[in-house]
Order: C-alpha cells, then structure tokens, then sequence
C-alpha cells in the first residue's frame, strides 16, 4: 500500500507541476513516458525469467490453474462494457482498454495516452490504482464473503507483486502459486489487449 501512495504522490506532484508551469521546457515538449514504457518491459521480463522455481511449479500444476485469470479477464471486460452504458462519453471499448491495465497502472496509462490522450490515460491510472488499493484494503472481506480466490481475482495483475503478501495472509500460503500465475498472466496480456482495444 506504501509502494502504491508514493506512486500516486508522484503523480500528483507532476500533474501540480505541469499545471502551475514550474518543469522545464524540455520535460512538457518531449514525450519521454514511451522510453519509461520499454523500461518497464525489460523490467517485468526479468522478473517473469529470473524466477525460474516459480516457473517449474506452474508447469506441473493441473490445467483448472488457467481459469483463474481467465475468469478476472472475463468478468473484469464484461464489467467494463456494462459500465459502458452508464458512460455515454467513452466507447465500450475505450472502457475497456481502461479496464485493461488489470491493476497495471503504470503500464496501461502510458499506453492508452499514447493511443486516447491524457484524459482517458488519466482515468486509467487512476481505476487501475484504485483497484490495488481495494484489493490491500478489501482482502479479508473479500476472503470472508466471496471466498480464497476473490482477492486474486480482485488484484488483477498485482497479484505476482505488490497485492501477493495480502493474498498470503488472507487466502492462505496453498493460494500463492494461483495468485503469482494469475498475476503472470494477466501482466502479459495487458499491452496486448490495452493496444487492441485502442485500435478499435
């Protein structure tokens, strides 16, 4: 929760800054998220490759693991159409591309900015902090009335890091291998269902 403060700090620090005109010009002419972006995606193949026992498990367990993220990415677009109908502004596939950061704020706001603009890049930074938040502050009612697997799900492509230690505590150490696959999975797909959704 913490890690997840500070981000959101910074990002109003910046949004402040630019506002009220204090960076420097360099910094408003260029765009540099675009080389943060490639950064980002060197940094999670290291991870993904490094851990090679977490790897080695996941193939050994059975095929059911798979539905897991499959069932977040499901319900997680199907919620984003419906909500869609409430918000006659954005497409349904706007609203989806945003819903698809699964929790990956730094990694779908830069894409959907760089597609939609700064405003749809904004709502999606903010739903997609806003959904690692819920799942640290929400994990024992959600363990309590929707069962082990309802935080995993609720933490989208956290799951592998930041929401993992929550989920640990409140589902229980057997669940830590589902929640580190479905954060894998789930982390994968974003550019490509972000860049999809875009497009359409």
């Amino acid at each position: 929760m913490k890690g997840s403060l500070i981000i959101l700090s910074f990002f109003v620090v910046g949004a402040v800054a630019a506002y009220f005109g204090v960076l420097p010009d360099i910094v408003l002419e260029n765009d540099f998220s675009i080389y943060i972006l490639y950064g980002l995606m060197f940094l999670v193949g290291i991870n993904i490759g490094y851990d090679k026992k977490t790897l080695s498990t996941l193939k050994n367990n059975k095929f059911k693991i798979v539905l897991v993220p499959l069932a977040t990415l499901v319900g997680t677009l199907g919620g984003c159409a419906i909500v869609s109908i409430f918000l006659p502004q954005w497409s349904p596939f706007e609203c989806m591309a945003v819903g698809s950061g699964f929790g990956y704020y730094s990694l779908s706001s830069i894409f959907i900015t760089q597609y939609k603009g700064a405003e749809l890049g904004t709502i999606a930074l903010v739903s997609n902090i806003i959904r690692e938040l819920f799942t640290l502050l929400a994990a024992p009612l959600l363990v309590t009335y929707f069962g082990k697997l309802a935080p995993i799900s609720a933490g989208g492509a956290t799951t592998m890091d930041t929401t993992l230690p929550i989920i640990t505590k409140y589902s229980g150490q057997e669940w830590v291998i589902v929640a580190i696959f479905h954060g894998i999975t789930l982390d994968l797909t974003v550019p490509f269902l972000v860049t999809f959704f875009c497009y359409l």
